[in-house]
């Protein structure tokens, strides 16, 4: 392996790393400071440009592809189960109005550790 090709490797490694560790911010201090949150996002977002990596999926529904703004279910993100011709998540983002869709199989069963992490014991 060249050294270039090692020295790229590990710029998109730790641009990902950077990417959750905003998320991970974001999320942390929503409840006080939305705009910072919100700029928290909006960086990931510019760091996963200027790498020229991808966000993560489990960071990438928290980010509105139109606006940047930080998504939270309940207070500017609507979520919601669509079953009509083919199933699918609808996740609308309440600031700007952008509506993203996420195509799913109906009928996938829950892993077990899901299910034990709900109290049903």
């Amino acid at each position: 392996m060249r050294v270039k090709d090692r020295r790229r490797d590990y710029i998109k490694d730790i641009a990902v790393q950077r990417i959750g560790k905003l998320i991970k911010l974001a999320e942390e201090i929503y409840s006080r400071d939305q705009e910072l949150a919100n700029r928290y996002a909006e960086l990931a977002y510019r760091i996963s440009l200027r790498a020229r990596v991808k966000i993560p999926k489990k960071y990438k529904y928290r980010i509105c592809r139109k606006c940047k703004s930080f998504l939270v279910p309940g207070r500017n993100m609507s979520v919601r189960l669509k079953s009509r011709r083919e199933p699918h998540l609808v996740i609308k983002c309440l600031v700007c109005g952008y509506t993203k869709r996420i195509p799913y199989k109906k009928g996938l069963k829950v892993s077990k550790s899901c299910n034990n992490s709900s109290g049903s014991s």
